[in-house]
């Protein structure tokens, strides 16, 4: 079954939506390793590979970091939800 055509608008709405998501997540992998690498790691490097402790807190750091993002995000859909429910009542639709 073939899918339907998109036209030129739609498609740049996608485009604009994809590129919106690849700039967020680069923003976020950004954030999260100045965050995690500050509370990791020591401004002086002793070794060229990372210790133990260091590595333990970096995978915590990052679960930690995402955990966050995700439940951030989940909020904000939520109550963007509830924000267009609340718009629908208003204008009586």
């Amino acid at each position: 079954m073939a899918q339907p055509q998109m036209s030129p608008a739609e498609q740049a709405k996608l485009q604009m939506m994809q590129d919106l998501e690849i700039e967020m997540m680069s923003d976020l992998y950004n954030r999260m390793t100045t965050a995690c690498h500050k509370k990791c790691i020591p401004p002086k490097y002793g070794d060229a590979e990372l210790g133990k402790g260091e590595m333990v807190c970096i995978d915590r750091c990052v679960a930690k970091y995402l955990d966050i993002h995700e439940r951030i995000g989940k909020k904000l859909t939520a109550m963007s939800a509830a924000d267009e429910d609340l718009k629908k009542k208003m204008s009586g639709g």
